[in-house]
C-alpha cells in the first residue's frame, strides 16, 4: 500500500490597495519538488486538530499569525512515490510581516494573476475553486 501524507495548507486572502483580493502563494525551496509554487502549510503533528497545525505551520514557516476563517476543500491527489491528502483553510492574517523561512519566494495573486506561477500538481486542482474565492 503506498504512503499517505496528511498535510494542511492556508489560502490566505488579503486586499491590495484597489480592494482587489489576492491570495498568498509560496515558492517551495527545497526537496522535490523545489520550484513549484504550492499554498504555505505542513503536516499535522499528533494531537493537533488541522485548525491547530495550519496556525501552527504559518508561524513556524512565515513569522505570521493567522486566523482559520473556514474549511475550504480536502485535495486528494496521487503522486507518484505517495498519495497527498490536504486539507485547505481560508485564512486571514492577525499579526506579522511576512518572513521566508523556508521558501524561494512569495507572491500575493490576485484573480488575474493565478495563472502566472507554475502551480504544484495537487495546489492546481483548486486553482478554479480560488478564482471564484477571489471574485
Amino acid at each position: 500500500m503506498r504512503k499517505c501524507i496528511r498535510v494542511v495548507a492556508a489560502i490566505i486572502i488579503s486586499e491590495n490597495s484597489d480592494k482587489k483580493k489576492m491570495v498568498f502563494a509560496t515558492q517551495r525551496g527545497y526537496g522535490e519538488f523545489k520550484d513549484g509554487w504550492e499554498f504555505p502549510g505542513g503536516k499535522i503533528e499528533d494531537g493537533e486538530t488541522p485548525e491547530e497545525a495550519i496556525v501552527r505551520e504559518i508561524k513556524e514557516e512565515l513569522e505570521t499569525e493567522i486566523k482559520v476563517e473556514k474549511y475550504f476543500d480536502t485535495i486528494e491527489y496521487d503522486y507518484p512515490e505517495f498519495h497527498l491528502s490536504m486539507d485547505c483553510f481560508v485564512a486571514s492574517i492577525v499579526e506579522g510581516d511576512i518572513v521566508l523561512k523556508e521558501h524561494e519566494a512569495a507572491k500575493w495573486l490576485t484573480v488575474d494573476e493565478l495563472d502566472c506561477v507554475e502551480w504544484l500538481p495537487a495546489d492546481i486542482t483548486i486553482i478554479d475553486e480560488i478564482r471564484q474565492l477571489l471574485q
